[in-house]
């Protein structure tokens, strides 16, 4: 049984930073990333990193926040610096099994004030 368990979510300011993190058990991961969905929006793709270590990022956080991982541990990290208000959201943990299937956290929220 998959199990994804995030954490690191939270309340800033703008300009402040957050570290979110997601351990991840019960399969072989093909890729692990990070989405987000703000109030009244599609989700959107923040963050995908391979097993391999290529990494994706959305326009809109690329230079401010990066995507790691330990293949070791199945633990994937999203260091969110200078954050927004627009950066408000719930993220969700999402990974790809060896075998194509995908995979969600229950989700943190961020929450950036102004």
């Amino acid at each position: 049984q998959v199990q994804l368990v995030e954490s690191g979510g939270g309340l800033v300011q703008a300009g402040d930073s957050l570290r979110l993190s997601c351990a991840a058990s019960g399969s072989i991961f093909r890729s692990m990333g990070w989405y987000r969905q703000a109030p009244g929006k599609q989700r959107e793709l923040v963050a995908t990193i391979s097993s391999s270590g290529y990494t994706n990022y959305a326009d809109s956080v690329k230079g401010r926040f990066t995507i790691s991982r330990d293949n070791a541990k199945n633990t994937v990290s999203l260091q969110m610096n200078s954050l927004k208000p627009e950066d408000t959201a719930v993220y969700y943990c999402q990974t790809t099994s060896m075998w194509a299937r995908d995979y969600w956290g229950q989700g943190t929220q961020v929450t950036v004030s102004s």
